[in-house]
Order: structure tokens, then sequence, then C-alpha cells
């Protein structure tokens, strides 16, 4: 059996298992397709989070604690913006600025972002393959009780607060997937394609928007399953929780896999929540990522669970 594994992800959750993942199999591997919904311009530079805090993950540069941006950073240029009354919401790190500086130059030198992207992996000497979901601009929108809001102020600059109505992705029609995404999907030699415990809402659909990719997943013989980002009722980390009860969706693994639908072919629930009776195949674990150890295995969990179905198709 070919150890190929095609990951969708997006935010901290999903660094975390992709780089189980790196572990688990030889990270040549593994190709991590990434959500660009969150990408905007700040301060005149193209800033791509979800992009960026997988390549420090994997560079094993990733600040420890937090999980995203850069260890050990300084912030003398945040310091220097504020004293001249610019912007600060939105801190970009001294350390940060090289990726966002390097990217908007090449951009606008033409350059696309799947391209700029492995350029900086190979630098850093990342294995894996890192692709963007999209080289076209796909912007999330949050609809909330305060208004339509861009994504990043919502989600930094307003700290989640306001109430979500509905989410979508303007531009997400037009886009196609980046070069490599579509043929990764329909890669039968693939062992599975699985769907991280990233935010379903914010950072999973973005990708699943692009309509490429969504045919891609629904012809697919690869078997797709998702690792539930809800433990014991609650998201380990950010506003999926928040997003659910206010969307009035039950907080369960049962919900998500419903919102995933048929794109589902398994389950990998945490071993804390409570009996479920899910429209997919399921299996257990913990599936809490505290450590390496952890990371690989969920990732090991995640892919006996696919090898099962393959066995059943």
């Amino acid at each position: 059996m070919m150890d190929r594994v095609t990951v969708l992800t997006g935010g901290v959750g999903g660094a975390k298992l992709v780089l189980g993942l790196c572990h688990a199999l030889p990270a040549d591997n593994i190709t991590a397709i990434v959500n660009t919904g969150d990408d905007f311009t700040h301060l005149g530079l193209a800033v791509s989070p979800d992009i960026d805090t997988l390549l420090y993950t994997l560079a094993g540069k990733a600040n420890p604690v937090q999980g995203w941006g850069r260890a050990d950073e300084s912030w003398n240029f945040m310091e220097a913006v504020r004293s001249l009354g610019g912007v600060d919401w939105f801190a970009l790190g001294d350390g940060d600025l090289a990726l966002h500086v390097l990217r908007t130059q090449r951009l606008r030198q033409g350059e696309a972002l799947s391209a700029i992207v492995a350029g900086f992996a190979a630098s850093w000497g990342i294995r894996a393959r890192i692709l963007p979901m999209s080289d076209d601009p796909v912007a999330t929108r949050v609809m909330t009780d305060a208004g339509e809001i861009d994504f990043q102020h919502y989600f930094v600059k307003l700290r989640c607060a306001p109430k979500v109505r509905q989410i979508r992705f303007a531009g997400a029609q037009a886009a196609r997937g980046a070069p490599g995404v579509v043929e990764a999907l329909r890669d039968e030699r693939s062992r599975a394609i699985v769907i991280a415990p990233s935010n379903p809402f914010l950072s999973v659909d973005p990708i699943l928007a692009v309509p490429s990719i969504r045919q891609a997943l629904l012809e697919t013989r690869v078997p797709v399953v998702a690792v539930s980002p809800v433990v014991g009722g609650e998201a380990v980390k950010g506003p999926t929780a928040k997003i659910m009860r206010e969307m009035e969706l039950e907080v369960s693994a049962c919900t998500v896999a419903r919102h995933y639908g048929e794109l589902l072919d398994g389950m990998l629930v945490d071993a804390r929540d409570p009996p479920t009776s899910l429209d997919v195949p399921e299996a257990r674990a913990d599936t809490l990522m505290k450590t390496l150890e952890d990371r690989i295995r969920v990732a090991r969990a995640a892919l006996e669970l696919a090898d099962s179905l393959r066995k059943v198709r």
C-alpha cells in the first residue's frame, strides 16, 4: 500500500495533525491542502496565517505555547508602528515579517502563491508538500449581529465576540484548486484523505467551497476520514463551539459529521465523547494533541480508520 496521505487543514489543530503524520510516515508522502480564506493584506503586506502556522510548525519554528507565530519572537516593529499611531490590532513579529515581506514582493512580481510557499518550504527543509487551496483570492466573510465582517477583524480585532449568523466565502465559486491540489485528491494510490480537526466552518469550509476541490472529494476512491474537533462537547481551541451554538447546532461529533455529509467515509471521535450514532463508521481515540507523541498517536489512529474503510470497499 502506498503511504501517500492528503490533509485538508487550517489553524493550529490542523498543523499539529500534519506534524504527527510527518512523523508517522515519510514526510515526503504528506500533502497538506491549506485554507487561504483567512489571507488578507495588513500594513500593505500579504499575510497567510494558516499557511504560515504550518510552515513554522513543520520547520520547528512555531511558538510552543500558543502554537502560532514564531518562537523567540521580538516586537520592535510593532512598537515602532504604535509610536507612529499605526494600526496595531494584528501584531506582526520581527521574525514573522520576513515571510510577509518576501511573499508580498514575489506576489507583486507575478509569482503564484503556491510557488512562493513551495520556495519557503524548500528553504526551511520541509519535506511535506504544502499547497494553498487556491492561487485565486478567496475571502472568508462573517455575517454577525454587528453586520458583515472580514474574517481577521472578527477573529483577531473583535476576538470572536459578535454573534455569528452565517459565513460566506467571497470569490470561492470562481476559484480553482492550486496546481497539484485536485491531482492529490484524485490519486488512487493514496492511503487516505484526512480532514484535520480544524474549525469546520472557518478553516475547512473555505477549502470545500472551491468547486473543483469539492468535486474531487465527491469522486475520489480514496477513503476520506475526519478527525473530530470536538472533545467532550467542547472545542479544544478557538471559536468552534461558540459558532455552533450561535448557529443553533449541537456541539458534537455527530454535528460535524453531518456537516461534512456525503464527502465523509469515516470519523475519528475522541474517546471521552458520549456514545454516538454517526451516519458513517467511527473509531475512538484520545484526540488531544499536547505533545508530539499525542500528534503521532492521533495521526496513526486516523490512518488505521482509513485502512479499515479501504478493506470494506
